[in-house]
């Protein structure tokens, strides 16, 4: 059963009338198109005017909505002969990252992602996409691999943040995202980043210090989330579609800002309507980054990358 956002009830509305009406149709033999066919056209019609024009609060509830594909379900449609790889070597395996060496379009890489689930056993499991140090560790342990094999590296990126539990803190959580950023700002290998959901704080950063950030349409990226931005400015999380408007969280807001690269356009209505074009926009997006970067000079991506990453911000700043 579809999931609706507040903002979409209109639409529900209609839809359950359609699927009403066709089941009326089906169990009494009454011909019902041209009005299921009307209903269908208004349906689109106020989905493509509303999804035109979300508020940066809106974007925040269909990054966050459940039934967005994630990232072993881009990894399923987009990768050939995936090899998962576990563990950091060192505490634990933390199944909020996933990752492992992969084909894609006959392309040699690495892939890592960070999995929320679509369930509330797959969740358990993945801890919401909120990784540990164990988590982040294991990314750079997989990151070297792939340096050492000089393949390109592909991240998906899709957390709240990174788990702030007093156990991850205890560990060295904030070590181990300072100590991925510092590795893939350094790797002299291919790196490319795709922003498929929430961008959330150092939890995000530490898989996006790329060559190339890419962004879906309706994915949102910033420092820290809107409810946790109005907790410290406010006192008061209920001021969270305030602090979502001034964060410019949104993809246009953070191309504008030179912070990503490249808007990924999403299906009418969200990646969660249509995933088979989602996946499609997404593998044709990640390909022409990768072909632009392979065969670069290791040196030479590596000082572009920390180049990107020193002048962030000036654009659009004058």
């Amino acid at each position: 059963m579809a999931s609706f956002l507040d903002f979409e009830k209109p639409i529900a509305e209609l839809e359950g009338k359609i699927k009403d009406l066709r089941h009326l149709s089906d169990g009494g033999g009454i011909n019902i198109t041209d009005e299921v066919a009307r209903l269908q056209e208004k349906v689109d019609r106020m989905l493509r005017s509303t999804y035109a024009k979300l508020t940066p609060w809106q974007k925040v509830s269909v990054a966050r909505h459940p039934e967005r594909p994630h990232a072993l379900d881009y990894i399923e449609a987009l990768f050939d002969d995936y090899m998962p790889l576990a563990g950091d070597r060192a505490f634990a395996e933390d199944h909020a990252i996933v990752g492992g060496l992969a084909r894609f379009r006959g392309q040699s890489v690495l892939v890592l992602g960070q999995e929320k689930g679509h369930d509330t056993e797959t969740r358990i499991k993945h801890n919401f996409g909120m990784a540990r140090p164990e988590g982040y560790r294991k990314a750079q342990r997989l990151m070297q691999l792939a340096e050492r094999f000089h393949i390109p590296v592909v991240t998906l990126v899709d957390t709240s943040g990174a788990y702030p539990g007093k156990g991850a803190e205890e560990r060295g959580q904030s070590e181990a995202i300072a100590r991925s950023i510092e590795l893939m700002l350094g790797l002299k290998v291919p790196a490319v980043t795709v922003v498929i959901g929430e961008g959330g704080s150092g939890g995000a950063i530490a898989l996006a210090a790329a060559n190339t950030i890419l962004m879906l349409e309706h994915a949102v990226y910033s420092v820290i989330s809107p409810e946790g931005c109005a907790s410290i400015l406010w006192r008061d999380s209920k001021q969270a579609e305030e602090a979502a408007e001034a964060l410019k969280i949104t993809a246009e807001d953070l191309h504008a800002l030179g912070v990503i690269d490249q808007i990924i356009p999403e299906p009418v209505g969200g990646a969660h309507r249509d995933t088979e074009a989602t996946f499609k926009a997404v593998g044709d997006a990640l390909g022409k980054a990768l072909k632009k970067l392979v065969g670069v000079e290791g040196t030479v991506l590596r000082a572009r990358r920390r180049e990107k990453f020193l002048d962030m911000g000036k654009k659009g700043l004058g």
